[in-house]
């Protein structure tokens, strides 16, 4: 678990760089936070790509599918009768997006790449577009930032049992609940301090094991692939999908927990 000093340097800096752009587009909403949104999910189905060995334009062919139903949620978009009917229309064009993307490359892993990079994004652009959407979508994100930090430091300086050596070696038991133990202080804090929901705040050590199983997922793409990294684009992180695995299972979760009252009321 050992790091040289100069790398762990480049890993926070890198990081509070992304947190500090992260959380100004998610304060600014609106294009700011769709166009980040936007460029998340074209730079991980890219990543997904070059682990699938696909051509430029076998990739240039993904994203643009993908883009169809990213545009659909663009704020410069058409307004649409209700408010939810743009994010359903974008939920089945991302799965239709697949479906095109499979006729035509008869890539079966490409495919599925572009319901891995756009069903987060849907999440995250329809958490911020709700009446206490800053917050909810703040928890989401913060909760995935707080395992990944609460891991790495308790991995670490704690050490000990490897968590799932055959995939990826350097995780530990003892990172892996600093992980949720972090996340779920957070939670807590956001309870106290805003009001978060309490069937989110109990929700979150669950979250937190689920933003993990995200990690070793990519863990084991990467070794399926027979590479260290899924990119280079982020010193002392890799690629976008190395940074941005835990929140590919927990975002679209923490949706269906923020939506999960309307839909009480719609089964009632």
């Amino acid at each position: 678990m050992s790091r040289a000093p100069s790398e762990l340097a480049a890993r926070i800096a890198v990081g509070a760089v992304l947190v500090a752009v992260a959380l100004s587009a998610l304060w600014l909403g609106s294009h700011a936070f769709w166009l980040l949104c936007v460029l998340m999910a074209l730079g991980v189905l890219y990543e997904w790509a070059a682990l699938d060995e696909a051509s430029a334009g076998t990739k240039r062919l993904a994203q643009l599918a993908l883009m169809v139903p990213l545009a659909l949620l663009s704020p410069l978009a058409i307004v649409a009768p209700a408010p939810h009917v743009p994010y359903f229309l974008a939920l089945g064009l991302i799965f239709g997006a697949a479906l095109f993307v499979q006729g035509v490359t008869r890539r079966g892993f490409l495919a599925a790449g572009v319901v891995y990079a756009g069903l987060p994004v849907l999440a995250l652009l329809w958490l911020r577009d709700q009446p206490r959407g800053l917050e909810f979508t703040f928890w989401t994100l913060g909760l995935v930032w707080a395992c990944d930090i609460g891991a790495y430091f308790a991995g670490r300086t704690i050490g000990g049992a490897r968590l799932a050596p055959a995939i990826s070696p350097n995780k530990t038991w003892a990172g892996a609940i600093g992980g949720v133990v972090l996340a779920s202080i957070v939670a807590a804090l956001l309870h106290w301090r805003t009001g978060l929901p309490w069937r989110l705040t109990l929700a979150t050590p669950v979250l937190a094991m689920l933003a993990e199983g995200g990690d070793l997922f990519e863990s084991w793409l990467k070794r399926r692939a027979g590479v260290k990294d899924s990119g280079t684009l982020l010193p002392g992180h890799g690629g976008l999908l190395d940074r941005l695995d835990g929140l590919v299972p927990v975002a679209p979760v923490a949706a269906f927990l923020v939506m999960l009252p309307r839909l009480q009321g719609y089964w009632g």
